[in-house]
């Protein structure tokens, strides 16, 4: 009855490969940046824009601290590293697995990231987010997926081989 909790940059496929995961081991799924938007009922740009990232790390530590699902694939937000608590909570009863991309797979994919709610710091590029994150995906992973050049069937495939 673990969760599994999809962790990863923006663009990494969690939402993704995470439905298609759920339904794969008959689990429920749940993507936290969806619980975001309805707890705010707003998007997730909108909160960032009219709130700050320090208002929106606020609402998404508190969602992850909230969640007490079991048996659920957990698609969570790429922000989500940085709640030690909430990672801690979500080891206890569930496996984390890093959703491992290249910053230039990251480049080519997020396309729309002006309205995709990645909480950059003023001045502070994707190259930037992406080595500060990069070590806290590989502290919690408790499996690492490489997931360049893949399709989300493949993703899939990797991850309950590594399962089992």
């Amino acid at each position: 009855m673990q969760n599994i909790i999809l962790v990863g940059m923006p663009s990494c496929g969690k939402s993704t490969v995470g439905v298609v995961l759920a339904k794969t081991l008959n689990k429920g799924f749940v993507d936290t940046d969806l619980l975001i938007q309805q707890r705010e009922k707003k998007t997730l740009q909108e909160i960032i824009d009219s709130r700050g990232n320090g208002y929106f790390h606020q609402v998404e530590e508190s969602v992850l601290l909230d969640f007490e699902g079991e048996d659920y694939v957990v698609a969570t937000g790429g922000s989500a590293i940085y709640f030690d608590k909430a990672m801690n909570r979500f080891k206890e009863n569930g496996i984390v697995v890093y959703l491992q991309v290249t910053l230039d797979t990251v480049l080519e994919r997020l396309s729309n990231i002006k309205t995709r709610g990645v909480t950059l710091e003023k001045g502070q590029t994707l190259a930037d987010l992406y080595q500060q994150r990069v070590p806290l995906y590989e502290k919690y992973a408790d499996v690492t997926i490489c997931c360049d050049e893949c399709t989300v069937e493949d993703v899939v495939e990797k991850i309950a081989a590594a399962l089992n």
